[in-house]
């Protein structure tokens, strides 16, 4: 049922007035942040009421302010993401049994791995139209309303209602977004951006086009991955990498082009590590680079990603980086296409269809 309140006074009076007297309450809250003050509504019921509360919302400021002060070990973050390969799988009726590489669809027709994994890296996860009937201008369509939704309402007006000029472009805002779908895997600088945006005719600074990076961050459009010094072990400030939510968008957003499927892929090979519940950073060695560093608890992971290795010359600048480290954690390199064996120097070598079905997630390595 919708709440048609729009002051901080009115949402708390809705819910208390409501509450149950004869056992617990049950509050669900979407957006709340529309309505200014919300989070002293929220902590009040929580101290007045016997009450389950429940907050959706589709930005980083939704804890961000002094609630997260207020509920300070009294809450759990849920983060959703668009469907993982597996779920897409699970949404489509679709199982392959381990090892196999054709299964059947809900209609009892065969499929290939490697012509649903492709679909997957240009159509994304988005629940919505996660079909195998889904066209490119049924997806376009829902991606642009969907862009549109998060740019004006949880970037654009969110600014505005918080008094704030800092992000107050749709334009370039979209040009920021659309250079950062663009450069997926590739090191990001503020100023880079700003000035070739500039050149284009789209003038800005390179502070305004840091916070307008920010904003997309804090809507959670794209992640950042930040770099880590193997040798120094610390973080570095400098040229992090930006990989998008859902490969989807990142199509929607750079007009269905797959020029550059070395990179899509390194995108959905980041957020599988999301999904398994891992921080992940890039690393940095002696001048080389090792794709992601995944870390969660005690286990730690060193991966490199690449689209074939079919030449040496790619082999080796693969195996190199991983060779070089001396930690006792798993390195693997995981390969879109072709058969390189499992492994190489101690290094395992697995298959984009090993990395995101199933029963490889249930291995000892993650």
């Amino acid at each position: 049922m919708a709440c048609p309140v729009n002051t901080v006074e009115e949402l708390y009076s809705y819910f208390h007035d409501r509450a149950s007297t004869a056992g617990r309450t049950y509050i669900f809250l979407d957006e709340p942040q529309r309505i200014t003050g919300w989070q002293n509504a929220v902590n009040a019921l929580r101290v007045d009421l016997d009450c389950d509360i429940y907050l959706t919302g589709s930005n980083a400021y939704l804890l961000s302010s002094e609630l997260s002060t207020y509920l300070s070990g009294r809450y759990v973050e849920v983060k959703m993401m668009p469907l993982a390969f597996e779920e897409y799988l699970d949404f489509c009726s679709i199982s392959f049994a381990p090892g196999k590489t054709v299964a059947l669809d809900a209609d009892g027709q065969p499929v290939l791995f490697d012509d649903l994994f492709e679909r997957y890296l240009i159509y994304g996860g988005m629940p919505a139209i996660a079909s195998l009937n889904t066209t490119q201008r049924m997806h376009s369509t829902y991606m642009s309303s969907l862009y549109d939704a998060v740019a004006t309402r949880d970037i654009v007006n969110r600014e505005r209602n918080r008094d704030q000029s800092r992000v107050s472009n749709p334009e370039l805002l979209r040009n920021v977004a659309n250079y950062l779908a663009d450069s997926i895997g590739n090191p990001i600088s503020a100023k880079k951006i700003a000035d070739t945006l500039t050149s284009a005719g789209s003038k800005t600074s390179h502070v305004t086009t840091g916070s307008y990076i920010s904003a997309l961050n804090e809507a959670y459009l794209f992640y950042r991955a930040t770099r880590y010094d193997l040798h120094g072990k610390s973080m570095l400030r400098t040229n992090p990498k930006e990989y998008i939510v859902d490969l989807g968008l990142r199509s929607y957003l750079g007009g269905y082009r797959m020029t550059d499927i070395g990179h899509v892929f390194e995108n959905a090979v980041y957020l599988q590590l999301l999904y398994r519940g891992y921080t992940v950073h890039v690393g940095a060695l002696y001048g080389k680079e090792i794709d992601f560093i995944a870390v969660k608890d005690d286990k730690r992971l060193y991966i490199q990603v690449t689209d074939e290795m079919e030449s040496s010359t790619t082999r080796e600048r693969e195996v190199a980086p991983l060779k070089s480290l001396q930690e006792e954690f798993p390195k693997m390199i995981v390969v879109r296409k072709g058969s390189y064996g499992t492994d190489i120097d101690g290094i395992a070598i697995v298959s984009a269809r090993d990395f995101f079905l199933p029963h490889f997630q249930k291995s000892n390595i993650f």
